[in-house]
């Protein structure tokens, strides 16, 4: 029997696929760009405020947002204001690896050049990461710039670092 999304804790990809109208492989490829993975009817907008482009776009205050990705530069403030933690900046025009901008709300944060496990919406282990860029924003969210294989930049949404020990 097939769980519903409520009922595993996460949007697969196949669900966010059928309610989202996501980049082209084509615009992915070209530069950063957003990806938002809000698929709730809710009152709630700080992305749109935060798009200095105004790329994203709601109907109303309760719509999901929109994306016109070719106004989007993957510039990864919305991230940061996202309070659902649903929105994501990919960038898979690099000629080895992916960079996939992630909300990041633990602490103690990572620092540029850790290397841990790169988790897919679920928290399963999918491959290795890499923190390439690491911004800590002004209202709390820091947002992580991580470097992982092109083929997990749309699956990819967390990374787990390895304890430190102290001694």
């Amino acid at each position: 029997m097939k769980k519903e999304p409520r009922q595993l804790g996460y949007l697969p990809l196949e669900v966010i696929e059928k309610k989202i109208a996501l980049p082209s492989e084509e615009r992915i490829k070209k530069g950063p760009v957003v990806i938002i993975e809000c698929v709730e009817d809710i009152p709630c907008d700080p992305c749109v405020e935060s798009c200095r482009n105004k790329a994203i776009i709601k109907d109303s205050l309760t719509a999901a947002p929109a994306v016109d990705y070719e106004k989007c530069t993957g510039c990864a403030l919305c991230v940061a204001a996202c309070p659902g933690l649903a929105i994501f900046v990919v960038d898979n025009s690099r000629e080895d690896k992916a960079l996939v901008y992630i909300p990041y709300e633990m602490l103690p944060a990572p620092q540029k050049g850790d290397k841990g496990d790169a988790l897919d919406r679920s928290g399963k282990r999918i491959g290795s990461a890499e923190v390439e860029q690491v911004r800590k924003e002004a209202h709390g969210t820091t947002v992580l710039g991580i470097l992982v294989e092109k083929d997990l930049a749309m699956t990819v949404r967390s990374i787990k670092i390895p304890e430190k020990s102290n001694g």
